[in-house]
């Protein structure tokens, strides 16, 4: 059955659901047995919570079992791309949706399902756009390559009101500077889940990456 929630209404209830969450991971998981562990190593370090990327056939059985076995890990769903993405996403039981850009379509999917959606923007007339469908916390991306710190202090003069989560180049000597910027809610990246920890399961260093992250 189609929600009556609004753009503006399910923006502001994701920025509630990330006001305590200054680093998300944005993890791809190849194979869902590997999904838990990761999963708790992030969260023994600290990160509370997980961006799963819906870009391989195991991510939807890779957020089931997180939910499933870590109910205090909140998990959202990324690489939305489309509607139907969308409905995967929210079968899926995600706190939130993240797209690398923004479509009507993809607002439409968000209210029907009632699924907080963070999408992505590069420049100031997309903001604009976004901020005019009622999202005002935005995915600056890929924060890097468009500007990065820069654009980010620059689009704060003439949008105030409109707040970022930049994801995409950021890593371990960067994130902080982001974290400085007043219209910067929180980060995203992949950092904190090196690949060769991944390729070894070796848990115990995501956990001690993740741990340098948390104040």
């Amino acid at each position: 059955m189609p929600s009556d929630a609004s753009a503006a209404g399910l923006s502001a209830r994701l920025r509630d659901l990330l006001a305590d969450i200054s680093v998300l991971p944005v993890l791809t998981v190849h194979a869902a047995d590997d999904a838990v562990p990761l999963a708790r190593a992030l969260h023994d370090g600290g990160l509370k919570a997980v961006e799963i990327t819906l870009r391989t056939a195991e991510a939807l059985e890779a957020i089931g079992r997180i939910r499933r076995e870590l109910p205090d890990v909140l998990v959202g769903a990324g690489t939305v791309n489309t509607p139907e993405l969308m409905a995967a996403a929210a079968d899926a039981g995600v706190a939130f949706a993240v797209s690398p850009g923004l479509t009507g379509g993809l607002v439409t999917a968000s209210r029907h399902h009632d699924l907080p959606l963070l999408p992505g923007v590069a420049t100031p007339s997309e903001a604009m756009v976004a901020a005019n469908a009622g999202l005002g916390f935005l995915k600056l991306f890929p924060a890097s390559a468009v500007g990065g710190v820069a654009l980010l202090k620059a689009l704060n003069g003439p949008l105030p009101d409109i707040h970022f989560c930049p994801t995409g180049g950021i890593n371990a000597s960067t994130y902080r500077d982001y974290l400085e910027l007043p219209n910067v809610r929180c980060v995203g990246g992949s950092w904190m889940a090196p690949r060769e920890a991944l390729a070894k399961k070796d848990w115990s260093a995501v956990t001690r990456a993740a741990q340098e992250i948390v104040p």
